[in-house]
């Protein structure tokens, strides 16, 4: 009997390995940063082999730790996949080389792609089919500068030579084989149908891009195929299913047992994003959402969402670390922030890769505005802390206008749920309760949840949800006045990021 089930993590900027008990605890895990490539402004890349070299390590080191304790293969149900959304792999199916580097989700080369394909339509041109507007955000437009811009790529494609897939896809095919993803990364390519849950043939015209690069689209629980049926680099796995797939911030909002329509979570991660269950239905965005796949288990009809998208919320702190040398690692910036009572005036308006939800201007740049000679790098701190928490606070204004829901109380997780002084500000600025559960690894929980629901592991979702557990809450404690305040600065300071590049 199996007593364990494995998830892979794929994130932005590292990779993990986490293996849970049946109770949703954590047993063991590993990590390992990846390179972030920066050829030029607004461009983003990974090395997709380093990736899967990374994989293929922390799994490894992972089991290690697992095995001083117990039998390894033998106690392992399944293993679950979780990845970073959109970010473009194209390799050759025979060789299995990428013939680029992986395009990440942040990169912004496309807006030329964008800006051509709303000649005809405007920005929402697809839209009603794929409930996304025409952004560099998405798959379909890397897609098609690969093709575009690769020596021979183009040819390779049409003759069948190429496979596309999102960091999922290149996992599972490296891993199993199998060239397939799941509903949830589906959605953030801007190629399939919501309501089919297919590839959509129009848009694929319209891109250029061949159906035979994509891979077969599958629910999100679901045995895919076999670890090792294809290479032999992860022996110790040989043979255990891969049987869930879920982009990350779906698969949190599948571990926080977001299961009733009108439930929600915000994941603070390298970016931020905000998720509501809406139920069996799409529903259409008229405040500058998305609307996506929540998640599809086996059979059962597709669960949809609304969601908030933020691009930077952690990566400015790695910003402040990398770029200016302010702190030496991440978890020092609350110390910083808390040397200062406030922001001292400033606004950080971290649009690096444009603005996201609810503005959707790729042409936005990053701006800090209010600064005096009395500002010091206390104040940088918080004021970057606070860009997260007010950026949140817009994606729940649309939300609640979308959706109807007054939210009592926000669910969050990711790495930065443990900064005391964030989650304080962000419970004071929306007004609303804020929750951290006891396991905050939600976003790998949700993939293993997956896979262990299609092996049996799990039975139902009663099962899960009884594994939730409160850890912390932070109550709002901030006066109105001063809430609309600083709030009003904030919407007058995002307004300074419009418009950046000619």
């Amino acid at each position: 009997m199996s007593n364990y089930v494995a998830a892979i993590d794929q994130g932005t900027t590292s990779t993990r390995f986490i293996i849970f008990d049946h109770g949703g605890n954590v047993v063991s895990v590993a990590q390992k940063e990846h390179k972030q490539i920066f050829p030029q402004p607004g461009w983003v890349e990974h090395d997709p082999l380093e990736i899967w070299g990374n994989t293929v390590e922390v799994m490894q080191k992972a089991l290690q730790n697992f095995s001083d304790q117990l039998s390894v293969t033998s106690e392992i149900a399944a293993i679950g996949i979780t990845n970073q959304r959109e970010t473009t792999v194209v390799w050759d199916k025979h060789t299995g080389k990428p013939i680029y580097n992986a395009i990440v989700w942040q990169d912004t080369r496309t807006d030329v792609i964008c800006a051509k394909l709303a000649k005809s339509g405007g920005q929402n041109r697809f839209r009603k089919k794929t409930g996304l507007p025409l952004a560099s955000y998405f798959s379909g437009p890397k897609i098609k500068w690969i093709l575009d811009n690769v020596q021979g790529a183009k040819e390779k494609a049409k003759r069948g030579d190429l496979l596309f897939g999102t960091i999922d896809s290149w996992l599972i095919w490296n891993l199993t084989g199998e060239h397939v993803t799941d509903v949830t990364n589906a959605s953030r390519t801007m190629l399939m149908n919501l309501k089919s849950l297919d590839w959509d043939e129009e848009i694929l015209k319209a891109l250029g891009i061949p159906r035979a690069m994509l891979p077969t689209i599958k629910s999100s629980s679901e045995i895919y195929g076999y670890v090792n049926a294809r290479g032999g680099e992860s022996k110790l796995l040989h043979g255990i299913p891969v049987a869930g797939d879920l982009g990350d911030q779906q698969a949190a909002l599948f571990g926080q047992t977001c299961f009733k329509a009108g439930e929600a979570k915000n994941t603070y991660g390298t970016g931020c994003f905000m998720l509501l269950n809406t139920g069996e239905k799409p529903v259409q965005s008229k405040a500058g959402l998305l609307t996506t796949l929540g998640y599809k288990i086996g059979n059962r009809k597709a669960v949809y969402a609304l969601e908030g998208s933020i691009a930077i919320a952690g990566a400015l702190v790695q910003w402040l670390r990398d770029n200016l040398g302010l702190i030496q690692s991440s978890p020092e910036v609350e110390a910083l922030a808390k040397s200062v009572e406030d922001n001292g005036g400033i606004y950080f308006v971290p649009a690096f890769s444009g603005l996201y939800a609810p503005y959707w201007k790729s042409d936005a740049r990053g701006v800090i505005v209010g600064m005096t000679r009395y500002v010091n790098k206390g104040h940088l701190a918080r004021a970057a802390l606070e860009a997260t928490a007010y950026q949140t606070r817009e994606v729940l204004d649309a939300m609640e206008k979308d959706s109807g829901v007054k939210l009592s109380a926000l669910k969050v997780d990711g790495g930065m749920v443990f900064n005391e002084l964030l989650m304080q500000f962000q419970s004071d600025i929306l007004n609303v309760p804020v929750v951290r559960p006891k396991v905050a690894e939600t976003t790998s929980l949700g993939a293993a949840y997956a896979a262990g629901l299609a092996v049996g592991f799990w039975k139902d979702f009663d099962e899960l949800k009884n594994n939730w557990g409160h850890d912390k809450q932070w109550n709002p404690s901030m006066d109105s006045k001063r809430r609309k305040t600083l709030y009003s600065g904030w919407k007058k300071a995002v307004t300074r990021a419009f418009d950046w590049v000619e």
